[in-house]
């Protein structure tokens, strides 16, 4: 029996609207290669990637997250992180059989325009792609990841983009002097961005105290993981000093989380940082906000900037070792919930659009 490809697609304008569709294969372009894809990771971050899949001026031009794996006119494919092996190959440098960590589409398979091949991996220079961030453009070999180890493989696509974003945060203060603040909040605390960012920042010596911050029913269980010197819930955030320097980070876009912390540190807030945004449907309520203006944080930019610092290889054995130190520690941070075919792959995403999916739970989907 001939295996079926499908795909899901979803409304550029209303992003609750996602339907199962059939995918049939095409010939194969010279340079392309097809990937069935084995394994993908659904997070919250899946959610920002929605919705800012339309232009939004991320990228510094007028592309969104949609232009990755769907034409203009057509509906949306939402972007995931997971592993896929090479089916078919008309790319030279590249084999039948091969497995990749990267960027792929919501679908059982994807068509990839592969070039720069090199024992690493290679770049999709599909043309609509071209104008992208190069990190999400990257496949890797996993043969040729030093930080690769089997043990770990569900954790790659479920924590491995998070944790970086994280890191680059914490990278991000360190370099900037953690912009003189000794208290860093850190609100959506139970979301795996913000456990890389807790854990990269414990990592220090000298260092602000990170206090996380987390609806009600989350603290007693999130503060004995340990990652935070502190846990405490949104409706206490009143009771914290005030008077001593503090910074946000968002890392869910909840406007009312947001308008507290300004509200009640004022002036002594001295970086607000929003992340992601997989409270969509919340009202934003920023308007008026006392204390500093919002930055966004963009993980390609911060990427692009300690490359240039630091070299492409020395980045590369920075990240790794960050890597398998949190690896460590990752196993009891998240199980593994494991969902197989394509009608579980549309449970998932709704399931994480509506908010429902468990934070302690690492949801991977195996087409």
């Amino acid at each position: 029996m001939q295996r079926q490809s499908w795909a899901i697609d979803i409304d550029r304008d209303d992003i609750t609207q996602a339907e199962l569709v059939s995918d049939p294969p095409a010939p194969l372009a010279p340079g392309e290669v097809r990937v069935q894809i084995d394994s993908y990771a659904m997070t919250a971050n899946n959610i920002t990637y929605a919705v800012f899949g339309k232009p939004s001026g991320l990228f510094g031009n007028d592309q969104g997250y949609w232009d990755f794996f769907a034409e203009r006119a057509a509906p949306g494919r939402l972007p995931v992180w997971g592993f896929a092996t090479v089916t078919e190959s008309a790319a030279d440098g590249i084999a039948v059989g091969e497995v990749f960590y990267g960027y792929y589409p919501m679908a059982s398979d994807a068509v990839l325009g592969a070039g720069h091949i090199g024992p690493g991996g290679f770049t999709d220079v599909t043309p609509r792609r071209t104008a992208l961030p190069p990190v999400y453009n990257s496949y890797q070999r996993i043969t040729a990841l030093s930080e690769y180890r089997p043990a770990d493989h569900d954790y790659w696509p479920v924590f491995r983009p998070l944790f970086l974003t994280g890191w680059l945060i914490a990278d991000q203060f360190e370099d900037e002097g953690d912009y003189g603040v000794q208290q860093i909040l850190i609100a959506s605390a139970s979301s795996k961005t913000a456990i890389g960012l807790g854990f990269s920042l414990a990592q220090r010596v000298d260092r602000p105290e990170t206090i996380g911050l987390t609806s009600a029913a989350n603290v007693e269980a999130l503060a004995a993981e340990g990652i935070y010197d502190r846990v405490v819930s949104y409706d206490q955030i009143m009771t914290l000093n005030a008077t001593t320097p503090a910074a946000l980070v968002d890392m869910a876009g909840n406007g009312a989380v947001t308008r507290v912390v300004h509200s009640h540190f004022g002036s002594q807030l001295q970086a607000s940082i929003i992340v992601g945004k997989s409270h969509w449907d919340a009202q934003a309520d920023v308007e008026g906000l006392p204390g500093p203006e919002r930055q966004g944080f963009f993980a390609p930019g911060r990427i692009q900037k300690r490359v240039a610092d630091w070299g492409g290889a020395g980045f590369g054995q920075k990240v790794a070792a960050a890597w398998l130190d949190f690896m460590a520690v990752a196993p009891r941070l998240a199980r593994i919930d494991r969902r197989a075919g394509a009608v579980a792959a549309l449970a998932a995403y709704h399931e994480m659009l509506a908010g429902k999916a468990d934070p302690k739970a690492g949801l991977i989907v195996e087409p």
